[in-house]
């Protein structure tokens, strides 16, 4: 069975181990011991209520219960940008006109921008490879917007998600070697570890201020202008399965599209419900392997929040739960969790 709860002190090893396999483009996830454990004290602040706004940071892991394994990790940044500057490419558009010479040109371009600023982020989403199965990814993922429905005060009304940009076969990034290289001077990776780590002074300091053309930079780098990283391409699916829609937002450094939803239109979050537990010997849905029939069930604890997969009908008045799947959650017959259709549904 596999589960999810928040980020514990003794979750270092496992989480800097699945870091080291992230592989380039995973800004928020660095192989690096120090920030990953700043990273984790700053959400254990988060979850005991003592973080500042602009510093909450709530970090979820994926544990297999059969080894106590982890196995995965994703989070949510509760207000990005409030810290420390947070920076995309908004791709317009720039019209040159003249009537004397009868000409009308439309440009494309990426601005530099700071819009998302105060915005909710869900991140640093990865599942070790070899868990990449079943309803894993789903599980770990949407966990996040169970969360933040049944803890809706403490985020933002518009929630985003940067997503890993394209890389080719050697992991350079088109974008960058046609317009990041010729400013910064280093490899993307370097960039990338560089803002994971929380120096980004150098981002303020050499990146270009005007207008960037579009048609300036070469075909690669062009092409890759809101394309995802060939790994991302079921996150992405999944989000705009969710109802996030890509808005001409995009990463500085690889050109990745960020995602974006409010808050409340978010499926998962206006569609999940509140329902009694109602325990049981035997599983409500024999045999199903459809999406209809599974659930995402999380009890309603802020700092011992868990979230499991379930079966049950595809409406219910009160939910039911096999006797090791409401240990797993910590709760009792009689008391209240809340849980969603892990397919949204239309209503």
């Amino acid at each position: 069975m596999f589960f999810v709860r928040p980020i514990a002190h003794d979750d270092l090893p496992a989480v800097l181990a699945l870091s080291e396999r992230t592989g380039t483009g995973l800004t928020t996830l660095p192989a690096n011991r120090e920030r990953l454990s700043e990273r984790i004290e700053r959400s254990l602040a988060s979850f005991a209520g003592t973080a500042a706004r602009g510093d909450a940071c709530y970090v979820f892991v994926l544990v297999d219960s059969a080894g106590n394994r982890v196995v995965g990790i994703a989070a949510i940044e509760g207000a990005v940008g409030l810290t420390e500057p947070w920076y995309n490419y908004h791709v317009g558009t720039i019209v040159h006109a003249s009537r004397a010479l009868d000409v009308y040109t439309v440009a494309p371009t990426l601005f530099l921008a700071n819009d998302h600023t105060g915005h909710t982020e869900l991140c640093s989403l990865f599942l070790d490879q070899a868990f990449r199965r079943g309803r894993n990814g789903p599980l770990l993922a949407k966990s996040r917007l169970l969360f933040i429905a049944e803890f809706a005060e403490r985020f933002a009304p518009k929630v985003i998600a940067e997503l890993r940009g394209k890389l080719d076969a050697d992991g350079r990034s088109p974008f960058w070697e046609g317009l990041g290289r010729h400013f910064f001077a280093m490899e993307y990776s370097t960039a990338d570890y560089l803002t994971g780590i929380g120096q980004k002074s150098f981002v303020a300091e050499l990146m270009p201020r005007h207008p960037v053309y579009v048609k300036l930079l070469p075909d690669a780098a062009r092409a890759a202008i809101g394309e995802v990283h060939q790994d991302t391409r079921p996150a992405r699916a999944m989000l705009e399965q969710e109802g996030f829609r890509y808005e001409g937002y995009v990463d500085i450094f690889d050109a990745g599209p960020t995602l974006e939803c409010f808050r409340d239109n978010i499926h998962a979050i206006r569609q999940s419900e509140v329902l009694v537990v109602e325990l049981g010997e035997d599983d409500p849905v024999p045999d199903s392997l459809t999406d209809d029939a599974v659930w995402l069930v999380a009890n309603r604890r802020f700092a011992d929040f868990r979230v499991i997969l379930a079966h049950a009908p595809p409406r219910v008045d009160r939910f039911p739960l096999l006797p090791y799947a409401a240990e797993a959650l910590g709760v009792a017959a009689g008391d209240t969790v809340r849980a969603v259709a892990l397919a949204p549904r239309d209503r």
